[in-house]
């Protein structure tokens, strides 16, 4: 068999010192999530989100004047603390997009980190590499270790700026080292969020996800983000294989 990956980044690629900050403050984390489903469920599965998405979000698409085809939300948008306490709707669509992914044999992945550097200290760069590798071994993992006979994989990003670096980057893994991804068929394609479905749908849990990941990072400072925890916390554990974010010496 082969699966398809659809990863995105959460929370934020730069240095964090504190929320209050006037300049590093964005986000306590980084890191990747998304989803992995059968090849031959991809299609399908983009269908159903694109028409899920039409009946959440149908009067701001009409608003917007594009076609919803081409119309997107980003997930940072989307899960804030007013929207998921306020709108019962978007709780339901997230538990049906948890069970929608179960159900066709997928699951979700997310893997990130809190970064403790100092700004001085802090490689945007050599992360965004480190916790891409290490998510492309975890799947490279479960293709390998959970199945029998062993699967293969396809990745997809969102688009990235630093494209070529990237690819060189992961196909040094795929072929290079003492461990090399042998499930990794090609090195990632990057792709227009806006013309995907299936990158939309990674991107609006990677909103869900950062939400989540800033908590447990630090939940003195985002205490009001307790909220997607009591919500999502336990369906989105049920859902996920091999997924964590490291808090300190902590996988969460």
């Amino acid at each position: 068999m082969t699966f398809l990956a659809y990863l995105d980044e959460f929370g934020h690629i730069g240095p964090y010192v504190s929320r209050r900050d006037c300049r590093y403050k964005n986000s306590p984390v980084f890191g990747f999530a998304g989803y992995v489903l059968p090849a031959d469920q991809v299609r399908g599965f983009g269908t159903w989100f694109f028409q899920r998405k039409c009946e959440l979000l149908g009067f701001e698409i009409q608003r917007s004047g594009q076609h919803p085809a081409l119309w997107e939300k980003k997930g940072a948008s989307l899960y804030t603390v007013r929207n998921v306490t306020s709108y019962w709707q978007l709780r339901n669509f997230t538990n049906r997009l948890f069970n929608k992914i179960a159900r066709l044999g997928g699951f979700v992945l997310y893997v990130g980190v809190e970064k403790t550097e100092a700004p001085t200290a802090h490689d945007s760069k050599d992360l965004y590499v480190r916790v891409l590798l290490e998510a492309i071994k975890r799947i490279d993992q479960f293709c390998m270790d959970d199945r029998s006979p062993p699967d293969n994989f396809l990745l997809a990003l969102d688009e990235h700026e630093q494209r070529a670096d990237l690819l060189t980057q992961v196909s040094q893994a795929m072929y290079g080292g003492a461990t090399p991804r042998r499930r990794l068929i090609e090195p990632p394609f990057h792709l227009e969020s806006h013309r995907y479905q299936t990158v939309q749908a990674a991107d609006w849990l990677c909103g869900l996800v950062g939400r989540l990941g800033a908590f447990w990072a630090d939940p003195a400072e985002y205490s009001e983000n307790e909220v997607f925890l009591r919500y999502f916390g336990h369906r989105l554990n049920k859902v996920s294989r091999r997924s964590g974010i490291r808090i300190g010496t902590d996988n969460r």
